[in-house]
């Protein structure tokens, strides 16, 4: 390398540094306030017994239970509605996908409070029919994670043949449920967990619908709680927050190692025979 090029790769070197060093900044110092503010006693010292009570509280026990039901729910019902669907388009009706992605673009566009003087009757209904329960929420979130979800699932299904692939396995006799199961979705397994992450995050945080629709989640609780406790609100946030980061690198992770496996027997597959001796 030339004495140039290495000022440059330095110099870029030194500018990732920088960059990565201010991010960090940016969020750990918040993080770290936050764990401070948690464990401090107002007449000194410290102590874990506002973090202790995360798991004696019973409303907030049921909380997080509340959102973690319906993190799994919408993330089941958004991957059933969107998949066959987005599949379907690009086989079928090609035509009809910017139509499919105005709709799933379209809850961006229209604010929080208005989706809920729409959603009031429309929940009138659901109530009637389903009950009173905060999992019926799952329907208002699955709206809400649709533009993000829509987005990694058609960039997951950009980067394959999928006409090819469904035609393929229709020559030999594959039905469609299998073409979707068995061809489609192992082949976009990194999209998909990219939209399931996106949407366990956005529910884990979602306070104003669930807030004005008068049902209870996490966050409610925590908004709640910050009136009467305000340490353990802050430690039940940061909590929150804790378990969104490990997820998303147990996420990524998962994602890694699928696609290491995809990968290994297609360079075996692409490896020159070796000639036997002899």
């Amino acid at each position: 390398m030339t004495t140039a090029r290495v000022r440059a790769h330095r110099r870029l070197q030194a500018f990732r540094v920088v960059v990565l060093t201010v991010l960090g900044l940016f969020f750990l110092v918040p993080l770290g306030s936050m764990a401070a503010y948690s464990v401090r006693v107002p007449a000194g010292g410290r102590t874990l017994d506002f973090w202790r009570q995360l798991g004696q509280d019973p409303d907030l026990r049921g909380a997080i239970v509340t959102s973690l039901e319906l993190s799994l729910l919408t993330v089941v019902l958004m991957l059933v509605l969107l998949v066959p669907t987005m599949v379907w388009v690009r086989l079928r009706v090609p035509g009809m996908s910017r139509i499919v992605e105005f709709l799933c673009l379209l809850p961006l566009t229209i604010p929080a409070i208005v989706l809920v003087v729409g959603l009031k009757g429309v929940y009138a209904w659901v109530t009637y029919f389903l009950g009173d329960s905060s999992l019926t929420l799952t329907f208002a979130y699955v709206v809400l994670v649709l533009p993000y979800a829509y987005r990694s699932i058609d960039a997951g299904l950009a980067s394959i043949d999928v006409v090819t692939l469904s035609e393929a396995a229709r020559g030999l006799g594959a039905g469609w449920f299998t073409v979707i199961t068995r061809i489609i979705v192992p082949n976009i397994g990194a999209a998909l967990l990219s939209a399931a992450f996106i949407s366990v995050a956005l529910v884990l945080g979602e306070f104003t619908l669930a807030s004005l629709l008068s049902y209870t989640n996490l966050q409610v609780v925590i908004n709640l709680l910050g009136k009467s406790d305000s340490q353990t609100s802050v430690a039940a946030s940061l909590a929150s927050l804790v378990f969104a980061f490990v997820l998303l690198i147990l996420l990524s992770l998962v994602g890694r190692r699928r696609g290491a496996r995809r990968t290994a027997p297609a360079l075996d597959l692409m490896a020159p025979p070796v000639a036997k001796e002899g």
